[in-house]
């Protein structure tokens, strides 16, 4: 005959189901310390193979080794330890939300663009207002340039959006044109060309916050 394992709620679907009062162990059955106890709450009898009747005992008493298995003592024992083991709690550390920094952006000086493109023409210009030395994990900035465009392959994601004028972004598959207001989005990897066929300036927020080591 297969060995059975009896849990709570086993306890509980004889008792709804069957109707059961006494539930008897064949020799090699294990039944759960939760089981036990479920048992002696709703005045389930256990009779265990080669023993006589017992009622079990109340959840507060202790069960004594020799009507219970091995097993079932050995987990009785490891769940004993780790209830009376004092819990490790390590201490929260107190998050401090970093102030809002607020950037003028009407009056700001734009030096010129930090990278060699070899388009002296364009007069390139761009000013980070964001980076990651105020702690955030995003950059942002403004850019203007004057008629031409430059090839830039981005080792970041980056948002534009246009607040002058018109900015063309070339790509393999065609060219995209901001205006005013219009929002767009250059993933990761893309190579592409930054251009004009007049002026732009547009601002610009990268992740991560260093894109120019990215």
């Amino acid at each position: 005959m297969p060995k059975k394992l009896y849990t709570a709620n086993d306890i509980v679907m004889l008792v709804n189901e069957q109707h059961i009062e006494t539930l008897v162990l064949n020799k090699g059955d294990l039944i759960t310390p939760l089981a036990r106890d479920k048992a002696g709450e709703i005045g389930v009898k256990i009779i265990e193979a080669d023993d006589s009747p017992k009622t079990v005992e109340s959840p507060s008493k202790p069960v004594e080794p020799s009507s219970v298995s091995d097993l079932e003592a050995r987990v009785r024992q490891v769940v004993t330890a780790m209830v009376a083991q004092p819990q490790n709690t390590v201490a929260e550390k107190p998050t401090t939300t970093p102030p809002i920094l607020h950037v003028d952006g009407r009056n700001l000086s734009m030096p010129a663009f930090p990278f060699d493109i070899q388009r002296p023409e364009m007069d390139v210009r761009l000013e980070d207002v964001i980076t990651h030395q105020h702690g955030a994990p995003m950059a942002a900035g403004f850019m203007s340039l004057h008629k031409g465009n430059f090839p830039w392959t981005l080792t970041y994601d980056e948002i534009e959006y246009v607040i002058e004028g018109e900015l063309h972004i070339g790509t393999p598959q065609g060219t995209v044109v901001g205006k005013p207001g219009d929002v767009l989005y250059v993933p990761k990897g893309s190579q592409i060309t930054f251009g004009t066929p007049s002026w732009a300036k547009f601002l610009y927020v990268t992740y991560p916050a260093e894109w120019a080591d990215a």
